[in-house]
């Protein structure tokens, strides 16, 4: 029986580090179909080589640093119970692998290539992974003196501050360094609007990236005898309720009814073990509302070149959700109870503050050293012919 439910395991957290991985294709139809279309094809290259390159940072030292094991033995110690350990790590990468996803959005079209590998390589080798072992793994007793303090742990189920609100703020120190798009605001105070290359594009990654969520949420729980239908059910009705308000606040806008979902379903990652579907369905539409009037007011009022709205979407949707988990988790608001809400603020307010200063960090040494931004020139190509050679459509089919 312990063979078998080895087998299970393995199999189960196979599946959610396959669905994630998903998630990932979901990010490029995102930003391909969000980015001008000189920018396509660069948005497709970052989403794959950035996961290649996280891949290789969180084997060789992000696990390290959030967990304390590593796979430097041999591959018999690697294989024992059906190498559940590996395929965590498998799982916990296509979570970490993330952050680089969501920054990629948020500073397309004008940011050079390689300097944001290498800043891939920083945040999720060494960023990313120390806020992770802090609220996953117990790190540096952060978790107890919290409990200590407000009675219960900082508690983030499958992510909404330690990946969504983390990915979130630090992508904002990187928008902000790196300026606005070449003519997006011009001296008059006018406003050029580049509106999304393709609607279809757009909305077929939002799909598979709800898709890709629920092996996100539900198997977050690493293991099969902890599956929770309460999980799938509350994503469900956050997505929905994310949506529904987008589509209301947004006047029937598809780039905002495509986003709606994924920010309820942002919000809903800490806390979808605890609430009750309902403050599920209210989590969600609060976030799709924060999207929406957030998205606006950085692009329009405050003049932030957040291309896809990754800091709205996934820094403060992600904070809401932290703090919605110690709201909507309360047995007085029908959830299972077991957190604490001055623990989740102290504990998003930790995650959100280690993702600026980090951002800030890496992306200002970076600026400082190699540079951020493309050429003027090779911005007004694009990043297609600038950086790979090639568009995604080209204009004429060349006849020997």
């Amino acid at each position: 029986m312990d063979s078998l439910k080895q087998g299970a395991d393995t199999l189960f957290i196979l599946l959610g580090a396959i669905m994630v991985l998903a998630m990932h294709a979901g990010f490029a139809f995102l930003e391909l179909g969000t980015v001008r279309k000189k920018n396509q094809v660069n948005a497709l290259v970052k989403i794959l080589v950035d996961f290649s390159v996280s891949t290789v940072a969180y084997f060789a030292l992000g696990y390290s640093v959030a967990y304390g094991s590593h796979f430097f033995v041999g591959a018999e110690s690697l294989a024992q119970l059906n190498g559940y350990a590996l395929v965590k790590f498998f799982f916990l990468l296509t979570f970490a692998a993330a952050i680089p996803a969501i920054i990629s959005g948020g500073i397309a079209e004008r940011a050079k290539f390689w300097p944001q590998l290498m800043a891939t390589a920083v945040i999720v080798g060494l960023v990313y992974p120390f806020f992770e072992g802090i609220a996953w793994n117990q790190h540096f007793g952060v978790q107890a003196w919290i409990k200590a303090l407000t009675g219960e742990e900082f508690h983030d189920f499958a992510g909404s501050v330690v990946v969504h609100a983390v990915g979130g703020w630090i992508a904002l120190p990187a928008v902000l360094l790196l300026g606005s798009r070449s003519n997006r605001y011009r001296k008059d105070g006018a406003i050029s609007a580049h509106p999304p290359s393709s609607i279809p594009f757009l909305a077929l990654g939002a799909w598979v990236l709800v898709v890709g969520w629920f092996g996100f949420n539900v198997m977050s729980a690493q293991t099969l005898d902890k599956v929770s239908g309460l999980v799938a059910v509350n994503s469900l009705m956050a997505m929905v309720g994310g949506t529904l308000t987008a589509l209301l606040l947004g006047r029937n806008d598809p780039g905002f009814v495509h986003n709606g979902p994924l920010a309820g379903l942002v919000a809903v990652c800490a806390g979808s073990d605890l609430m009750h579907p309902l403050g599920a369905l209210v989590v969600g539409a609060v976030a799709g509302a924060i999207f929406v009037v957030m998205f606006t007011l950085t692009q329009n009022r405050w003049k932030i070149d957040d291309v896809l709205g990754v800091w709205p979407l996934h820094g403060l949707c992600g904070t809401w959700g932290g703090l919605a988990a110690g709201i909507f988790g309360s047995k007085a608001l029908g959830g299972l109870g077991g957190v604490a809400f001055t623990g989740q603020l102290i504990g998003t307010l930790m995650g959100v503050s280690w993702a600026l200063l980090g951002g800030a960090l890496v992306y200002g040494a970076l600026k400082a050293t190699v540079g951020l931004r493309l050429s003027q020139e090779e911005e007004y190509d694009g990043a297609d012919l600038s950086i790979h050679k090639i568009s995604a459509t080209p204009d004429r089919e060349v006849s020997w």
